[in-house]
């Protein structure tokens, strides 16, 4: 068959090719050449919904992904030749993707819920005011939209059928979704952030599963070559859900949320989704497990905005002696009430995908040696001696080295006018290579949670993005309905819930200094949290809850802390913060914002005034 490549040997050192001529397989009046795995042997779902999207987007070939070693070192080697990957040869089976300057990043403008009913979806916002709480779009204009993009739109490319796990394979409460998709990048990340293959198939027992279509929008032969060799079609990108089907589609993109649709599309969007419709949460959360120098261990769920510090946070290195951090996950949460009413949590995914730049040894270091190997990294620099670099590892790279930018400025230096690395740079690693994993990560029945903490930066002067529960770019419905539901759960009899906290690291003095020093030293922070889930009463009651008193928070060690300054809950502030607040309801959800935070807001804005 044209085009088609096939491998000497595979990972395993066998003689036959991975990838075969391929068995011709007819669907409807089309023969397609499956060249790896048989589609025969699909569930017959699987099947139906495979051969349908082939008919619709008419590839060379397809793929059935097994998830193997072999599979994987075959995709990589072939992407290798195809320029689309290079090797960081400093490193073991660390590869590096620059793609093309106009794919770089999710498009939230570009991300629709569909469904027939608007207000199940957004907010309908005060007239005249822009909402801010997604985007949908109706089924008429979706269908339109489809039709204009994905017929044909695989013609002479690979349709890779990738069946992955979003959590343990087998768990009570892992999902199945099937991406279809025309990108082997997408494939081999997939196999990082995600279970994939043959074990997935096996689990899928009543056919119940997402349907993920994703199409980098450039069937061949291309009327220009690719950027980089990264083809995509920014002019016609748009991630599409459709909840009433369980579908995801997306088209134009392919990088990183756009195109690996079990992450923030699967995981946050519909699966918030089917956590409303079956009781329970999908969050953008991290989920760490924190051990005391008595053995006491608890697990600490929390939610916090982009760059307010959360994988720093799930990869902590405590500086208070004897105590330890183990991460369970760096992003998302997916959280129930077990039989016995304690609230559990697994994260759903299988690897890290972290934002590179400011990523150092002494960030984050487990994150810099969880990335050593197995890694893919996109947009990041490249240092002579075939290392990865990005702002923020300037004392970490031996001098002398020559740096390779992300837009190929081979001889790149700080006063080249440009970051080295994209700012949306990313590493997508393999979570099991992280020396500091909690034990318990991969258990299908999760681990209890014993709080949950809210976070992000407050500061004066600057807009206030109002990201409610870090998800203003995940909902996947109405953010009024979504209260509601976690609501719900304090009407449930039987349920122990947790305490909630909210934290910001980012709080500065007079002087704009910040009065917290944060990283390592949260953990006495969390130490707090902790005695605090047990009871313990080192509280003072303010207008805005509980805050520490000034000697609750072990500071033994540490340079002289301002803790008056940084307890401290200022009138004026919270004053304006209420105003704020209030307008922002009256402004975006002005029909549906449950009574109950209507009524805690007046409570609020009383308390303030008298304080």
């Amino acid at each position: 068959m044209p085009g088609l490549e096939t491998t000497e040997s595979n990972a395993y050192g066998e003689s036959q090719p991975l990838i075969t001529p391929g068995k011709l397989v007819r669907v409807g009046s089309k023969l397609f050449s499956v060249i790896h795995g048989d589609l025969c042997k699909l569930r017959p779902k699987v099947r139906e919904y495979v051969e349908q999207k082939a008919r619709l987007c008419k590839p060379e070939s397809i793929h059935i992904c097994d998830g193997s070693e072999a599979e994987n070192n075959y995709l990589l080697g072939m992407m290798h030749k195809q320029g689309i990957i290079t090797p960081l040869r400093k490193y073991e089976n660390n590869w590096l993707a620059c793609t093309d300057p106009s794919d770089v990043a999710r498009v939230e403008s570009l991300t629709f819920i569909s469904t027939l009913n608007k207000n199940e979806t957004i907010p309908t916002p005060k007239e005249g005011v822009k909402g801010r709480l997604g985007n949908w779009i109706s089924p008429k204009d979706l269908e339109k939209e489809f039709a204009e993009r994905f017929p044909g739109c695989m013609k002479g490319r690979t349709m890779y059928v990738i069946p992955y796990s979003m959590g343990p394979i087998g768990s009570p409460v892992a999902k199945v979704g099937i991406e279809l998709t025309d990108s082997p990048y997408v494939v081999c990340c997939m196999r990082i952030m995600t279970r994939i293959g043959s074990a997935v198939l096996k689990a899928l027992g009543d056919d119940n599963f997402i349907k993920c279509l994703h199409s980098v929008g450039q069937p061949l032969p291309m009327p220009t070559p690719p950027i980089n060799n990264w083809p995509c079609n920014p002019a016609k990108t748009i991630i599409a859900h459709i909840p009433e089907n369980n579908e995801i589609c997306s088209f134009g993109s392919g990088y990183g949320g756009n195109s690996l649709l079990g992450k923030k599309c699967f995981a946050l969007r519909i699966g918030s989704i089917l956590g409303k419709r079956e009781g329970w949460f999908a969050e953008h959360m991290l989920i760490l497990g924190i051990t005391n120098p008595e053995g006491v261990k608890k697990y600490i769920v929390a939610a916090f905005p982009s760059a307010c510090g959360k994988t720093n946070l799930a990869m902590m290195t405590p500086t208070l002696p004897g105590y330890k951090v183990e991460c369970v996950g760096d992003d998302i949460a997916w959280m129930w009430f077990d039989k016995e009413g304690q609230l559990r949590a697994i994260n759903p995914e299988y690897g890290f995908f972290g934002v590179a730049p400011g990523t150092s040894l002494k960030t984050n270091a487990n994150a810099m040696y969880t990335m050593q190997k197995n890694t893919i990294f996109t947009n990041v620099a490249e240092t002579s001696d075939g290392g990865f670099f990005w702002e923020g590892l300037e004392d970490e790279v031996e001098k002398g080295l020559r740096i390779k930018s992300w837009l190929n400025d081979i001889n790149w230096t700080p006063k080249s006018g440009k970051p080295a690395a994209h700012p949306n740079s990313r590493f997508c690693t393999p979570a099991k290579q992280c020396p500091m994993m909690d034990p318990h990560w991969e258990d299908p029945n999760g681990v209890p949670v014993s709080a949950i903490i809210f976070g992000g930066r407050r500061p004066e002067g600057k807009l206030i993005m109002h990201d409610p529960f870090a998800m203003r770019p995940f909902f996947g419905y109405n953010f009024g309905h979504y209260l509601q539901h976690w609501l719900s759960f304090a009407k449930k009899p039987g349920l122990r819930l947790p305490k909630i906290y909210h934290v910001n690291w980012f709080r500065k003095s007079a002087e704009g200094k910040f009065l917290w020093p944060g990283f390592g030293e949260n953990c006495r922070v969390l130490d707090w949290i902790c005695r605090r889930a047990d009871g313990e009463p080192s509280v003072v009651e303010t207008p805005i809850g509980y805050v520490p008193t000034e000697d609750a928070i072990n500071v033994k060690g540490l340079p002289p802390i301002n803790m008056k300054d940084l307890l401290h809950v200022p009138k004026d502030f919270w004053q304006s913060e209420v105003k704020e607040i209030r307008e922002y309801f009256e402004e975006q959800l002005p029909n549906d914002l449950p009574p109950e935070v209507q009524d805690e807001l007046h409570k609020l804005e009383v308390r303030v005034n008298e304080q």
